[in-house]
């Protein structure tokens, strides 16, 4: 905690940005994308500020959110939240996750994660006066391993925190790693929150399972999901939490505190995106996985040691082969360097101690990334 005085600590990512303008270097470090959302998202949100939708919106959100949201989850899952009591908007789904948190830990429980995990997750769990226990997916496969994560449970876990499509690693865990969070849960009458943030990004036929969808699941989930990612408007801070009634209520008691609500011209323009044909999507998944693979065959060409992502829109890499160790000291030097930016996957982590590897992100424009690819290729040589 910070002492009398003592200044937060400034994020990983305000330093890596702050590098990327001084030098002028490619940013393949944050993950929001270069492009804006599609047009008619934006014209929707653009029509309600003209039709006077610029006043507080409801704290759950506007209905026609709420009720898109509803429709999505049963029209992508087979899940049936109610829209008046099982779905709230949030600031984003870091909000959400905060909320979430907020309102199911108490001071002493412990919460389990999969490692790397998500940097808000550490600070949550802490506000709440828990104790966050890693449960790490290992290099080089990123799987998980059912017997550590039974092993991770005691008597004070309360909530088990499981992000997939996983950030940074990409993983997509599968049907039989979900069943075996399931049953984990069920046996030891655990809560769950999903991050599903990236629930529309898996490539290679892959599918995105909710774990909120397994036998025993829906009445103990809170699933949280964001139109940031799906569609390229992060800056909107549009997010959700879904789930049963009593559950999305205690998160929703606990948001009144912190946004109450926002963004309401945006809840319109979202309402809209949602109800955006298949199409859509799938030529979303076509697109981005054109990116996956040029930055894939890039980093590998330049000598990286490349985890392939099966969904997100980050690639993890070694960087033992440039003479580096600690992904940090390489990240740092990189945008002098390269003239590129990117992330050190040790801020994942618990302990942050150094690790050999660096997270790229491919949300970027084709030509984007082949010029941070070209710089890469020249400056490491």
């Amino acid at each position: 905690m910070n002492g009398p005085g003592r200044r937060p600590q400034t994020t990983i990512f305000t330093q890596m940005s702050a590098l990327a303008q001084r030098h002028g270097a490619v940013n393949l470090g944050q993950g929001f994308p270069d492009e804006s959302g599609p047009a008619h998202v934006v014209e929707a949100a653009a029509a309600a500020m003209r039709a006077g939708h610029n006043q507080y919106p409801p704290l759950a959100g506007i209905p026609e959110l709420r009720h898109a949201i509803a429709q999505h989850q049963r029209h992508w899952y087979g899940l049936a939240p109610d829209p008046d009591e099982g779905v709230t908007v949030t600031a984003g789904a870091t909000e959400a996750l905060t909320a979430a948190i907020l309102a199911l830990v108490e001071p002493g429980d412990e919460v389990i994660a999969l490692e790397p995990s998500y940097d808000s997750y550490k600070a949550a769990v802490a506000m709440a006066g828990g104790t966050l226990v890693p449960v790490r997916l290992e290099a080089p496969d990123y799987r998980l391993d059912s017997e550590h994560l039974k092993a991770a449970v005691t008597e004070r876990t309360k909530l088990l925190l499981v992000n997939s499509p996983h950030n940074p690693t990409g993983t997509v865990l599968h049907r039989d790693e979900l069943a075996a969070i399931a049953a984990l849960a069920v046996e030891r009458d655990l809560l769950v929150v999903t991050d599903e943030v990236y629930e529309h990004l898996v490539f290679d036929g892959r599918e995105h399972v909710p774990l909120a969808s397994l036998p025993g699941m829906w009445d103990r989930t809170v699933s949280i999901g964001s139109a940031g990612k799906t569609f390229s408007v992060t800056g909107w801070k549009i997010g959700w939490a879904t789930g049963p009634a009593d559950l999305v209520a205690r998160v929703k008691d606990v948001k009144q505190w912190l946004s109450f609500a926002s963004g309401t011209p945006f809840q319109y323009g979202i309402a809209a995106a949602l109800s955006s044909g298949d199409g859509f999507y799938r030529d979303y998944v076509a697109g981005y996985q054109e990116r996956r693979d040029l930055m894939v065959a890039g980093l590998k060409g330049i000598g990286f040691d490349v985890y392939e992502p099966e969904g997100t829109y980050f690639v993890t890499t070694g960087i033992e082969a440039f003479g580096y160790e600690d992904g940090l000291r390489f990240c740092l030097e990189l945008p002098e360097r390269c003239g590129v930016v990117a992330i050190p996957n040790q801020v994942f982590y618990l302990d942050q101690a150094p690790r050999p590897e660096v997270r790229f992100a491919f949300c970027k424009r084709l030509d984007v990334i082949e010029e941070g690819l070209r710089r890469l290729a020249s400056g490491l040589a």
